[in-house]
């Protein structure tokens, strides 16, 4: 396991001078480096607070310590559980059966593989999805079923559930926003290049739930969507939490955890990097997605990663338990999913795509050149999750 820590992008820089100055522009270089290089970086952002986090976290562990006749009152199965809540052992990893994925842990080095994931179970995490977008002002060509939002009943979490969930996810995709325009510029592209692709975040797939008409639509816009891992039932050392794995969207943004496990893999080296906040500070974690691989012609590749009980994790778990024995034991990762638009054209930027053939480097890339077809990023969504729906 690598000792390497991700690159600190200062979104404060950024945020405080004008795009054309110096200080600006090397910050600018230094994020789309970062992304090119690891497809992962940690972001500093003054305007984020700690005490946001701290009640996020909070409202979170109280509501996954329900018990889980009251959690499914929050399943929404019929739509394909694009909002609400997912219980544990529901999603597989797609790298459990994808061959191109097993290919590249086949070409990593032995001491650096993810955990074996072959005949892995669901994952034990829970999840939930609040989703957080724009409505388009056009009739998209991927129509959508007007879910709304669910809203947990429990009085004492429902009282505080709108105003956390919204003040937290709201900070998320206001920074991943900015970071997006900072890659973007230093990719050499105009600045509002990807925040315009994805001013709407809507992407749209059939469902494959056996209750519903395959042709029936969900949608799926920005999702603050944070999950849960019980570590009381699951805490023995090298559980896997999340197989390894990417994400399907374009760029995914984190708060601090308050429980370790979270492993990268930098495409440079194929080297597995444990992520580590600064022990103070306010800083997330962006990781790249499908989406900005598709648009770069893999110049930037989506990040792989694992989220597992370690070393790191059960010392946090004995820490926690000394200093808030009273607290449920359940590590909440604060996951917001950053989508472009269904409707956008994910071709790749011609530019892009040839500097991505100069830079075939690691064992991430694999021995074969991958074909990014032109399609709307809905059809991409889709593509995705009909692949997912093989493991049933």
């Amino acid at each position: 396991m690598s000792t390497a820590t991700l690159p600190v992008v200062d979104l404060d820089i950024f945020l405080a001078q004008p795009p054309s100055s110096e200080a600006v522009i090397q910050e600018c270089q230094k994020a789309a480096d970062a992304l090119i290089t690891y497809g992962a970086l940690l972001l500093h952002d003054s305007r984020v607070s700690e005490d946001d986090n701290i009640a996020f976290l909070d409202l979170l562990e109280d509501y996954f310590a329900q018990p889980e006749d009251s959690l499914k009152k929050d399943e929404r199965p019929e739509l394909g559980y694009q909002v609400g809540v997912t219980l544990e052992n529901t999603e597989k990893p797609k790298c459990a059966v994808d061959e191109p994925c097993l290919q590249v842990i086949a070409n990593l080095d032995p001491q650096e593989r993810p955990l074996d994931i072959t005949a892995h179970s669901p994952d034990p995490k829970c999840r939930f999805f609040w989703k957080m977008s724009e409505k388009p002002p056009y009739e998209t060509k991927f129509p959508s079923l007007n879910a709304p939002n669910v809203v947990p009943q429990e009085e004492k979490i429902k009282e505080r559930w709108i105003p956390i969930m919204e003040k937290w996810g709201t900070s998320m995709k206001t920074a991943v926003e900015n970071l997006a325009e900072m890659a973007a510029l230093g990719l050499g592209l105009p600045q509002k290049t990807f925040t315009e692709a994805g001013r709407y975040g809507y992407v749209l797939f059939e469902s494959h739930d056996s209750q519903m008409n395959n042709k029936d639509p969900i949608r799926s816009p920005h999702l603050l969507a944070p999950t849960a891992s019980d570590l009381v039932k699951y805490s023995e050392k090298d559980t896997i939490l999340a197989g390894f794995h990417t994400d399907l969207n374009f760029l995914t943004i984190h708060g601090r955890s308050r429980y370790p496990g979270l492993n990268i893999w930098a495409r440079n080296t194929g080297k597995r990097i444990p992520v580590r906040f600064p022990p103070t500070g306010r800083y997330l974690l962006v990781q790249a997605g499908k989406q900005l691989e598709h648009l770069t012609g893999g110049l930037i590749k989506a990040g792989y990663h694992e989220v597992v009980v370690n070393d790191a994790t059960l010392q946090a778990i004995g820490t926690r338990k000394s200093q808030h024995p009273d607290r449920p034991l359940i590590r909440i990762s604060s996951t917001f999913f950053w989508h472009l638009s269904s409707d956008h054209w994910l071709e790749p930027i011609a530019p892009l795509s040839e500097r991505a053939r100069g830079i075939r480097i690691g064992v991430i890339d694999g021995e074969n050149e991958t074909v990014y077809e032109p399609m709307r990023v809905g059809q991409q969504v889709q593509n995705e999750l009909r692949h997912i729906a093989l493991m049933a």
